[in-house]
């Protein structure tokens, strides 16, 4: 059977969460399926290579390299899908085209523009609305990011929840281990000037991360020397953000890094005295992994999928109490019996997940779908 994939989100060159989860489970799924071909969509070129592997070299899935301007969904993917029908189409970071074969599944990551409105400009969440509607009720089948996510399906979208699969993000066990060369770590912290004790953010800088909430915890800390460094690119409504360090003048305690390369994380995170991450909604948050993977503490939030992502391996906070969010940070840095037991508690909690594991999910919906004719 030919099963087509939209990989258009698969080949940046800066992924972040949904952009890593479509390339890795990608990759991971080809590399499992030996019954299957592929048929990869993609809007820019990559190397012939780029999905396969890093174990095998499996010959089965061919690239479909088809550049359009705009609408490339509704349009260009669209045509090719009418013209060249694949047996079926997954489209696991993006919105179904509106032309697709009859069986389709589509992965919906999060729905924290129905949760948060406001914390989005007003034209995205309109198409984030329309999107998320038209793939919950035209795609046959369903994958969620987490527990959370499904539930959220089933009630804003009116899905039944026995259409929907969900399939856990996770993360490279290959690079996200623990650095415990200390010039290794040494050398990232000169590089990125965090200095020497810091508490790391990461996330996409827009206010659903709760960036505004965090640094004014952060200025009520007693730890002077200790540094807040933010690594993610800027996304939208962000002025407020930078406006609370000014006011706060935290403008020396506070660096935000952009976008921070995948092989230098572990060890900026190695380096970290904790990770923060109070996101007001997530769809599972992928850097609570990253972190327990590397043995960096996890201070987070307790709403949405992130007790489902963290497990027992993290402290969690309310994360619109400013004051009780001070206080986790406080000691999750000073109490270090709960630190070392919240490192073991993460590295334990991330043996649950891989996307190989996710993969076989993917492929035993697709199979039972393929052999329902």
């Amino acid at each position: 059977m030919l099963i087509g994939i939209d990989a258009s989100r698969a080949t940046s060159g800066a992924p972040t969460g949904t952009e890593i989860y479509s390339r890795e489970l990608i990759r991971a799924l080809i590399a499992m399926d030996r019954e299957n071909q592929y048929r990869l969509y993609l809007r820019e070129n990559v190397a012939p290579d780029f999905f396969s592997n890093r174990e095998s070299r499996i010959a089965n899935y061919e690239l479909r390299l088809i550049p359009f301007p705009r609408l490339w969904t509704h349009l260009r993917l669209s045509y090719e899908i009418h013209s060249h029908t694949p047996n079926l189409l997954w489209v696991p970071a993006h919105v179904l085209p509106l032309i697709h074969p009859r069986r389709s599944i589509v992965t919906i990551h999060d729905l924290g523009h129905l949760h948060f409105p406001d914390a989005h400009p007003t034209m995205q969440r309109l198409y984030h609305t329309w999107s998320t509607r038209w793939n919950a009720r035209a795609a046959s089948r369903l994958f969620a990011d987490s527990e959370a996510t499904r539930d959220d399906i089933v009630k804003y979208c009116g899905v039944a929840s026995g259409k929907i699969s969900v399939v856990y993000p996770a993360y490279d066990a290959q690079l996200y281990q623990p650095v415990r060369d200390s010039a290794e770590i040494e050398k990232i912290k000169s590089q990125y000037r965090v200095g020497k004790d810091y508490v790391l953010a990461v996330g996409t800088i827009h206010p659903r991360k709760n960036y505004a909430r965090l640094i004014e915890a952060f200025s009520k800390l007693a730890m002077r020397d200790l540094k807040l460094v933010v690594v993610g690119k800027r996304g939208w409504l962000y002025d407020e953000i930078y406006s609370r360090v000014k006011s706060l003048n935290l403008e020396s305690r506070i660096s935000f890094l952009d976008y921070v390369p995948a092989s230098d994380m572990p060890a900026l995170l190695s380096g970290a005295r904790l990770l923060a991450f109070p996101s007001l909604h997530e769809g599972f948050g992928l850097p609570v992994l990253e972190a327990q993977a590397c043995g960096t503490p996890v201070v987070t939030s307790m709403v949405s999928s992130l007790p489902e992502a963290a497990g027992d391996g993290a402290l969690f906070v309310d994360p619109f109490d400013v004051d009780a969010m001070a206080g986790a940070l406080q000691r999750a840095l000073q109490d270090e019996s709960l630190r070392a037991k919240l490192i073991d508690n993460g590295f334990r909690n991330v043996k649950r997940f891989s996307w190989e594991q996710s993969a076989r999910v993917v492929l035993e919906t697709i199979s039972n779908m393929l052999g329902g004719t």
